[in-house]
């Protein structure tokens, strides 16, 4: 087995059999060497975007003190959710290698489906009620950002 691969499993393992969220762990590895790792803490701290590639995400960008990790790789237990996939391209990640399948975790209660159907467009029920105000309001914070001499991308 990939030592990575086995770290991130038994990193999931561990958050697991402390209470801590389900059976998911996440590690972010730079030049052969292990920058950050994280287990599912959604349990353990009440934060449902506590999962391990998002904290594993956050935990690499500040030991290396930028939000940049075009340079690393994030060892999965498991395919991310929509939401850890998404956080893996905003750090720019460029390489995930993962065990568990989306579907397989959907057969032990950790179904994304809806999910998906919400972004393809295809959900036959709305969770979530989305409705669009004040843009004017918005837009003008947009135009301030513009005119920011300071700005700096990301």
């Amino acid at each position: 087995m990939n030592q990575f691969m086995e770290a991130a499993i038994a990193e999931g393992r561990a958050g697991m059999r402390a209470g801590e969220g389900g059976p998911f762990g996440a590690l972010i590895v730079r030049e052969g060497e292990i920058v950050a790792r994280a287990h599912n803490e959604v349990l353990g701290t009440h934060d449902p975007t506590a999962h391990s590639e998002v904290l594993a995400i956050r935990r690499a960008s500040a030991a290396l003190g930028r939000f940049d990790l075009s340079d690393c790789e994030i060892y999965s237990s498991c395919e991310p959710c929509p939401m850890c996939f998404a956080a893996i391209h905003w750090a720019k990640i460029r390489t995930l290698v993962f065990g568990c399948t989306k579907g397989d975790a959907a057969r032990i209660g950790f179904d994304d489906e809806f999910i998906y159907e919400v972004i393809r467009g295809t959900a036959r029920r709305a969770q979530v009620s989305v409705r669009q105000e004040s843009r004017e309001d918005a837009l003008a914070l947009f135009g301030e950002w513009e005119r920011m001499a300071s700005r700096r991308m990301y």
